[in-house]
């Protein structure tokens, strides 16, 4: 069992990376936001200027509901 958690883990961390290097950039109705595949946001631009702190605090939010989401998976496991 804590074999099978180890190669998941190191699949996941090998998935984590792979989504890291892929890049989306989305425009819609003035505002552009560049955020990689592992929900990493890197830019928030409205009409022209850019938003670092919303794009900082959209980070810390993601980060937070990762960590949520990472916890609820092991108390899954652990069952």
């Amino acid at each position: 069992a804590m074999q099978d958690l180890q190669g998941f883990q190191q699949k996941a961390q090998a998935m984590q990376k792979a989504l890291a290097l892929e890049k989306v950039e989305i425009n819609h109705n003035g505002v552009r936001i560049v955020m990689s595949g592992d929900q990493m946001v890197h830019e928030i631009e409205v009409d022209g200027a850019m938003e670092n702190r919303i794009a900082e605090a959209f980070a810390q939010a993601i980060r937070k509901t990762q960590e949520i989401a990472a916890k609820k998976l092991l108390e899954m496991q652990e069952q």
